[in-house]
């Protein structure tokens, strides 16, 4: 009996043959459901911030009125949980609305693919912290890493053909930064929180802190400590000083303060006075530095006068 020959051909199944592009998306829309907000967990380690500003107001003020217009975007974990990926403050508006489900649609991800969705969708608002943006970008890196593309967070890479790319330089492309901006805001990854902080509040300059955050925990706390004392902040000039000290083993806490105490050029020396009521009495001549001393005279002599007034007056 002749055997009947094998052929490559697979075919299609029935339901999938007759499946319309009407199906397709219902089937589609069927993964958009209200989920119990209750039943939503952070994203772990979620670097953005949901700030309690005026846009929270409105939003919270548009949810309760309309609802979520636009759906969270969730993936569900091995316990039947769900984690969100994008959508924080549309969750937290719903919260303050007093809301007890989010429209959320659920999607197939692994932990890789979740960071680079929820990073890719955080990177659409129109103000991030220099943190956000450090600590998105690090996670995205290291999940390009992972899913088998090279990557040197911290430090600038060997030269490489161009058509092996490092994760790096994709990144680079993605978010439209140069590959050495990357590098710094990764660097900022490696501040204490509180200079990070300062960073954010932009009472610290972006590259000082980049060079700042080459020294370890203790020096920068040190440091901390400096710019308290001097109410001062580095210049980049200082940080770069500080780094090299730090590189041959010669950054004590003496020398941090040296440095914070020398003089910076071209920055004006900060007034005595913050009061225009007072800055404006004290004349142009007097040098800076000595308007204490003007101010206190002054007063005294205001205060002698007033004694004699009063002597003759009884």
């Amino acid at each position: 009996m002749a055997r009947s020959k094998r052929t490559g051909i697979e075919l299609t199944a029935y339901d999938d043959l007759f499946e319309t592009d009407e199906s397709r998306a219902e089937a589609n829309l069927s993964k958009i459901r209200e989920i119990p907000i209750v039943e939503i967990d952070e994203f772990p380690d979620h670097p953005f911030k949901v700030l309690m500003n005026e846009d929270m107001e409105q939003l919270v003020e548009s949810v309760s009125r309309n609802g979520v217009m636009t759906p969270a975007t969730v993936r569900q974990k091995e316990d039947g949980r769900y984690e969100l990926i994008s959508g924080h403050r549309r969750k937290k508006a719903c919260e303050l609305a007093g809301l007890e489900t989010l429209k959320c649609e659920v999607k197939e991800l692994t932990r890789d693919e979740a960071i680079i969705v929820m990073v890719e969708s955080n990177l659409q608002r129109s103000t991030i912290l220099p943190s956000e943006k450090a600590f998105a970008y690090k996670m995205r890196l290291e999940a390009m890493n992972r899913q088998g593309q090279r990557s040197d967070l911290t430090s600038v890479p060997m030269a490489q053909k161009s058509e092996n790319k490092t994760s790096r330089e994709k990144l680079s492309e993605l978010v439209g930064e140069s590959q050495d901006q990357v590098r710094r805001f990764i660097r900022l990854t490696e501040l204490v929180p509180e200079i990070l902080e300062m960073v954010d509040e932009r009472q610290i300059a972006f590259r000082p802190a980049v060079e700042i955050s080459y020294l370890s925990e203790e020096q920068q706390y040190s440091l901390l400590e400096a710019m308290g004392y001097n109410d001062a902040t580095p210049s980049l000039a200082q940080a770069i000083k500080m780094k090299k000290f730090m590189q041959e083993g010669k950054l004590t806490d003496e020398v941090i303060q040296s440095i914070m105490q020398e003089d910076k050029p071209n920055q004006k020396e900060k007034p005595a006075f913050k009061d225009e009521r007072i800055t404006k009495l004290i004349p142009k001549s007097i040098p800076r530095g000595q308007e204490t001393d003007f101010v206190v005279k002054a007063l005294e002599f205001y205060n002698r006068h007033l004694q004699r007034n009063k002597a003759h007056e009884r």
